[in-house]
């Protein structure tokens, strides 16, 4: 089973064709981290364990 480093990376890395997709619960934390700590497995699966998607505000749709 792939983890969240495994799929940022699967995605990052993917053909610019490509229709591959990563889930917000990913691709928002790790974008947080410096571009470095992205390449480090510990940290990106660490902040995307600990990532709460903002909830919609109020009355909004």
């Amino acid at each position: 089973m792939k983890d969240a480093f495994d799929q940022w990376w699967e995605w990052a890395e993917k053909p610019l064709d490509s229709p591959l997709t990563i889930p917000a619960e990913i691709h928002n934390p790790v974008m947080q981290l410096a571009p470095h700590d992205r390449r480090d497995r510990m940290k990106v699966n660490e902040v995307v364990a600990s990532y709460i998607l903002p909830q919609e505000e109020p009355g909004a749709g």
